[in-house]
């Protein structure tokens, strides 16, 4: 927390009686945006059915069918960090526009490309990820407005609307792709995606969204993207949340990279077989959501997911062998309601532990766990069943999901305890006659402590080490003064004077108490001695902070 200054008091929270699951629809912006969402889902899941059974007209072997899947998801992996600290410092609305604009063009290319007869695998591949960087940038914009456009108190059935769109889009998206591959072709697939994203553009350009700039003015993109980074890197809750979501989309993506294969090993397996088990998958999805407020209360987070990868693994195993589709399809349901019970739970377990002013970066690096995962399970899974075969394949990454997940449950279980991001309000900034225009910004907190509460308050401090790197501090040192054993200097750097009054602004609910457990510690009636200064001049190898600890 910036210093030693205490928050005002907390705004009241807002006033909505109407908590019902469709009462966000009852605001127009919200109603229009989330039309938006569906068609951007329709689009992603009629984009990679017609991508997939188009490789696979093209060529047989498994690794390029499986590389589909790598080359749609690995710009979300790729682009996630830049694309959420885009998404949290520039105008959401053109931003978001920009991306359905780039969908439309790269669709129309894919059209073209068919009908000129010139499509290939690795020409098949380059557009299919030139689609998948237009995903990248879009899905933490979206991610990051919902909360402007409901009520906190609507939020969470907003977020439930969401997620009916992408699972009722996973089961019309197949088959409207199915049929008009049946009766059309590929070509018309991806021709009709361009038209629907730049009906969707159109929509998003009624948004009547006024673009209020910052205060203390725009991000830099990097310096965005560095405390992204460090928010997570510093939160033990998130790092569990994105090792478990890696692992489980790393192993169940063998099964979507490889069900064309799958369908067409089925008795009278075409299009219509793949687009009928997506279907299937999305529809037992979907049915899923009705039992999930049960299972949470029933189950910790950790058996919930274990248990999502467990159905997964049994998908897996009974697809790996399987050869009749009503057998497929009851599989296909019962892992399409693991895959949503398990991200459904991680998701809201990274939404929960995420203030709104870093969220769509958070959110941004969960969905690239979910997309880094997914490409490179479908590029290892593919290759093992080009060694061996799509069973072999698919029954090891049943087999190693499992026991990945025990083990990520062992040795990083969730502690049932996280830190309050709610925010603590704003804070009185710090006064100074003139301002620094450059340079970084030297912060010390000086504590007077009971020698022997020393090691109690070492500890303590560590969670204000991760607190002020979370906050955006580029550095942080905790002194104790050999000549006086109870003085402690805590020392914090900041990249610039902008970014230490940043801090002030990302205090958290968690940071006051923070706050006032070290203060606890702290003797005598005056607060603790708060100095700043801005370094001039760095010398290699001698970074000797103020405040009586210079050598």
């Amino acid at each position: 927390m910036p210093d030693s200054h205490r928050p005002a008091a907390s705004g009241a929270a807002i006033p909505d009686d109407d908590l019902g699951p469709l009462a966000p629809f009852r605001h127009g912006v919200f109603t229009m945006l989330w039309s938006t969402w569906l068609i951007a889902n329709l689009c992603m899941w009629m984009n990679d059915v017609a991508a997939a059974w188009l490789m696979t007209t093209l060529t047989s072997t498994p690794i390029w069918v499986a590389l589909v899947q790598t080359a749609a998801t690995l710009p979300v992996f790729l682009l996630g960090l830049p694309s959420g600290a885009l998404a949290d410092i520039l105008d959401r609305k053109r931003f978001l526009f920009f991306t359905q604009v780039w969908v439309a063009v790269v669709g129309g290319l894919l059209a073209l490309a068919i009908f000129l007869g010139v499509v290939t695998p690795p020409l098949l591949l380059m557009l299919l990820f030139l689609n998948g960087v237009g995903l990248a940038l879009r899905w933490p914009v979206f991610a990051a407005i919902v909360p402007e456009l409901v009520p906190r108190a609507q939020l969470p059935a907003a977020l439930a609307l969401n997620g009916v769109s992408m699972n009722a889009s996973r089961i019309v998206g197949p088959l409207i792709a199915g049929a008009v591959i049946a009766s059309l072709g590929s070509a018309w697939v991806f021709l009709l995606n361009a038209l629907l994203s730049v009906g969707a553009a159109v929509v998003i350009t009624r948004w009547r969204r006024e673009h209020k700039p910052h205060p203390l003015g725009r991000e830099s993109l990097r310096g965005a993207m560095r405390v992204g980074l460090q928010y997570v890197a510093q939160s033990y809750h998130l790092k569990g949340v994105l090792l478990r979501v890696a692992i489980f989309f790393f192993h169940s993506t063998a099964l979507m990279a490889l069900l064309p294969l799958v369908a067409r090993q089925s008795k009278g397996g075409d299009a219509g077989t793949f687009t009928v088990l997506l279907a299937a998958m999305g529809a037992g999805a979907i049915a899923s959501t009705f039992a999930l407020p049960r299972l949470r209360q029933a189950l910790s987070r950790d058996r919930l997911v274990l248990l999502g990868a467990g159905v997964q693994a049994a998908t897996m195993a009974i697809m790996a062998v399987n050869t009749s589709i009503w057998l497929g399809v009851a599989a296909m349901a019962l892992g399409g309601a693991a895959w949503l019970t398990t991200a459904n739970t991680l998701s809201v377990s990274a939404q929960i532990s995420l203030p709104d002013w870093v969220r769509a970066r958070g959110m941004s690096m969960y969905q690239m766990a979910i997309m880094g995962a997914a490409a490179s399970g479908a590029a290892v899974w593919g290759q093992v069943a080009t060694w061996s075969s799509v069973p072999v394949a698919l029954g090891l990454g049943a087999a190693s999901g499992v026991a990945a997940m025990t083990l990520a449950n062992w040795r990083w279980p969730d502690r049932g305890v996280m830190e309050d991001p709610t925010p603590a309000g704003p804070l009185p900034r710090p006064s100074v006659t003139a301002p620094p225009q450059s340079g970084h910004v030297l912060v010390t907190i000086e504590y007077r402590i009971d020698p022997a509460n020393a090691p109690a308050f070492r500890a303590l401090m560590e969670d204000s080490r991760r607190a002020r790197l979370r906050q955006g501090a580029v550095a942080w040192e905790l002194l104790h003064d050999i000549n006086e054993p109870g003085r402690f200097v805590e020392v914090i750097e900041d990249a610039s004077w902008t970014d230490h009054l940043r801090r002030f602004e990302r205090v958290s609910a968690a940071d006051v108490a923070l706050r006032e457990r070290k203060l606890a510690y702290h003797l005598g009636d005056e607060p603790p001695v708060v100095r700043r200064a801005v370094r001039e001049s760095t010398v290699r190898g001698a970074r000797a902070p103020f405040g009586g600890f210079a050598s």
